[in-house]
């Protein structure tokens, strides 16, 4: 079993589709640590405000297949491939940290996730692991959350029911 945390967004009909997501994760995976939802700007591309959250879950599978599960799921959930990388889209989910590892690997799995540099990652991450630490820095959640510059992507909790 691995301690895994992902960051799961949309700007497409969130509500539904980031739900939906959380409900399959829960089916899957168990009990859920769920942070608050928040809306932000598009990053890469101007289209509708996002919706972010993290949710952190034991895992049974490895990254790789996990990645491969989290994809699957996207799929179902009326994500669209082979466009733009900076597109809106129904759901992404990605794999933020598992446990303490370090690699990068096929469908763009990246441990740990490089957007952990955004705030819509790195305020939910610090919501639900404050004090889990960065495999590569040392630093905890709370702590970078703490230095990120204030106001440079702002942030709004976005009432929503999961």
């Amino acid at each position: 079993m691995g301690r895994a945390y992902l960051s799961l967004g949309s700007n497409i009909d969130a509500e539904r589709w980031l739900a939906a997501a959380v409900s399959e994760l829960r089916a899957r995976f168990g009990a859920l640590d769920v942070s608050p939802v928040y809306r932000s700007a598009a990053v890469g591309f101007e289209g509708p405000d996002f919706f972010n959250l993290a949710v952190g879950l034991e895992s049974d599978l490895g990254p790789e297949a996990l990645n491969d599960w989290l994809h699957a799921l996207e799929d179902r959930h009326g994500r669209i491939r082979g466009g733009d990388r900076y597109a809106s889209r129904t759901l992404d989910v990605d794999i933020v940290l598992y446990d303490d590892l370090v690699l990068s690997g096929a469908g763009h799995l990246q441990l740990p996730r490089g957007e952990l540099r955004h705030a819509f990652v790195l305020k939910p991450m610090a919501d639900i692991a404050p004090d889990v630490r960065h495999p590569v820095n040392g630093q905890t959640m709370a702590a970078l959350w703490a230095a990120f510059p204030a106001g440079k992507e702002p942030l709004s909790v976005a009432p929503m029911r999961l």
